[in-house]
């Protein structure tokens, strides 16, 4: 049968808090280890932080390293919504004269009015070719890449089942059914605009006569073999213009490859030529110096940040006093500041508007920038040249890439710092471990003691308390032998 123990009911002593002293001395080696984990943790997420910090300034230096980038363009249209403009990397600067003579269509057929869409024209099979029409619709020249498709129509099928039937056909035009005060007619569309994706419809009738206009007949656009069919609203054609007087035709309304790298996207007939200019595209460059100077002053002022000590709080910050970092902020602080070869207009980046302030940050000063622009070749060797002798012959971007890269490499200070501190917690950790071991078989060990203590104090109490009732009755025997 189980007992129930409560340690020191027999002695008297409060065993439970003098165990729970004892262990709370035996636990403060594990209270010292928990406030050395906590200060490594506080270490580690701020140089994560300053790996974050370098991975930014990484990034930006990389872009601007690069040649290609100094060429970036921008396009603009003086009337956009007649011509607009897109463009991508490889767009050259120009300036460029569109005048647009027609627009891309495409072609729209319309059948004779029903009484309504539940009308039935007659059984047969509609035979719908894609090509292009001359003119005066005399003749039609197929189109070899395209196969001809076959629309089986049987003789209770409504305007509105053919027109499902001809858009399940992937025949190249969609279909519709309009109806208005006239009765309901059947309109197909080609789905792409240009002169080649009109269409030739033949029909072969269920009444035997397939170049009328009665039966499914009617629903044929073949005006050399038949009149009275369906008619044509709209021709199909393509867009015509003219780039610098260079006469230019397209089937749909995107004009590509006429101008390198960029994309005319034309919205209607102009009155008068409309300017498109492509040009260095000034802003993003100035805008990307400026982030330049800006990713090295984030990590300058977080470095003086976690690293300064507070002489009111006699408190140092995470980083006060780490190698690593200080390594860090000399490397980019040389980079920056040093003197360049690679171009002979511009020597130092504050030449360019790029200043070191007093608190140790860089600021851009935009007059400076704006007039080094003038000259954007030479700024972009001050940034991008590489393949130079010395360090000071390649560009400040590609400078400051190569040491970025080595700082987050494998072996790097970053890389290597951070593996240090994440082992010293794992060793914390273990140590950690092995110490609240130890705590619980003190503790197992101190209530076995106590316990075996509390029992010993007990059988004493117990023999005494016998002896002084036998003592009591000597006594009284003795008194009762005196009085009698």
């Amino acid at each position: 049968m189980a007992t129930i123990s409560s340690p020191g009911v027999g002695s008297g002593l409060d065993v439970n808090s003098i165990v729970t002293q004892l262990v709370a001395i035996e636990r403060q080696p594990i209270d010292k280890l928990q406030a050395q984990a906590a200060t490594i943790q506080t270490r580690l997420s701020s140089f994560g932080l300053l790996q974050s910090y370098t991975s930014n300034i990484s990034d930006i230096a990389a872009r601007l390293a690069k040649p290609e980038f100094w060429t970036s363009t921008t396009a603009s249209s003086s009337d956009a919504t007649s011509v607009g403009v897109s463009f991508g990397a490889t767009a050259a600067a120009g300036s460029y004269s569109v005048a647009v003579t027609q627009l891309a269509q495409a072609q729209s057929l319309a059948s004779k009015a029903y009484a309504a869409s539940s009308a039935a024209p007659g059984a047969g099979t509609l035979r719908i070719e894609l090509g292009e029409w001359d003119s005066g619709l005399t003749s039609f020249t197929a189109d070899g890449t395209k196969t001809p498709v076959n629309v089986t129509v049987l003789a209770d099928d409504t305007l509105d089942t053919i027109k499902t039937k001809i858009n399940a056909a992937n025949a190249g035009v969609a279909a519709s059914v309009v109806t208005d005060a006239s009765g309901a007619r059947l309109v197909f569309t080609s789905n792409t605009t240009g002169a080649k994706s009109a269409v030739r419809i033949t029909a072969t009738d269920g009444d035997g006569v397939n170049t009328d206009a009665a039966g499914l007949s009617a629903l044929a656009f073949d005006p050399p073999t038949a009149a009275g069919q369906m008619t044509q609203s709209q021709a199909a054609k393509n867009a015509t213009a003219t780039i610098n007087g260079l006469a230019i035709t397209s089937s749909t309304n995107r004009i590509e490859g006429a101008i390198a790298g960029v994309t005319l996207n034309l919205g209607k007939v102009t009155s008068s030529p409309v300017s498109v200019q492509v040009s260095l595209d000034t802003a993003a460059l100035k805008k990307a110096v400026t982030d330049f100077a800006k990713a090295y002053s984030d990590i300058a002022s977080y470095i003086a940040q976690q690293t300064r000590y507070d002489p009111s709080t006699k408190k140092a910050a995470a980083l006060q006093g780490d190698r690593s970092t200080l390594t860090l902020q000399a490397s980019l602080r040389a980079i920056y500041l040093d003197n360049s070869t690679a171009t002979a207009s511009f020597t130092r980046l504050s030449d360019v508007g790029v200043e070191l302030q007093a608190d140790g940050t860089l600021k851009v000063n935009e007059t400076k920038l704006s007039a080094a622009m003038a000259n954007p070749a030479e700024v972009a060797k001050l940034f991008s040249a590489s393949g130079g002798a010395t360090s000071q012959a390649n560009g400040y971007a590609v400078r400051v890439k190569e040491a970025a890269a080595k700082l987050l490499g494998t072996d790097g200070v970053i890389s290597m710092h951070t593996k240090g501190l994440r082992d010293s917690i794992k060793r914390n950790e273990k140590q950690q471990e092995a110490y609240e071991t130890r705590v619980e078989m003190t503790k197992a060990r101190l209530l076995k003691q106590y316990a075996a203590l509390d029992k010993t104090v007990s059988q004493i109490k117990g023999a005494g308390s016998s002896l002084t009732q036998s003592l009591d009755m000597l006594t009284a025997q003795t008194k009762n032998l005196y009085k009698s």
